[in-house]
């Protein structure tokens, strides 16, 4: 891969990057809170413990891509970013201009989705 595909890919990660740990400051400063006096009855407390909990699965998503940005950065470093893990092929710029933390060139992802397919 060239050093200019390379830099691009690592900024737009760490564009990313910042954007995923803006949102968890934001969450940690208390923008999300639950008050039950701010509900005069139980079905709008429900309804908020339901957003709550949905706001908590989309932070563990965004952990674990936190994650997969953390990995793909230290592959840069180590000058194997953009190799398929599975079979060691180069990645497309295409798909890693839509997923920059792919792992898996695009025929391996097809055959790692088929398998999950089967395996119910």
């Amino acid at each position: 891969m060239k050093k200019r595909d390379l830099q691009r890919f690592q900024k737009m990660l760490l564009l990313q990057k910042e954007q995923l740990l803006g949102n968890a400051r934001k969450a940690l400063s208390g923008d999300i809170h639950l008050d039950p006096d701010d509900f005069p009855d139980e079905i709008d407390t429900a309804s908020s413990e339901i957003g709550l909990s949905f706001i908590g699965r989309l932070r563990e998503r965004e952990r674990g891509l936190l994650n997969k940005i953390n990995a793909a950065l230290e592959k840069i470093e180590q000058g194997v970013y953009g190799e398929c893990e599975n079979c060691g092929e180069e990645i497309g710029l295409k798909r890693l201009e839509a997923r920059p933390v792919a792992e898996l060139c695009i025929d391996c992802k097809a055959e790692q989705e088929k398998l999950e397919r089967r395996m119910g």
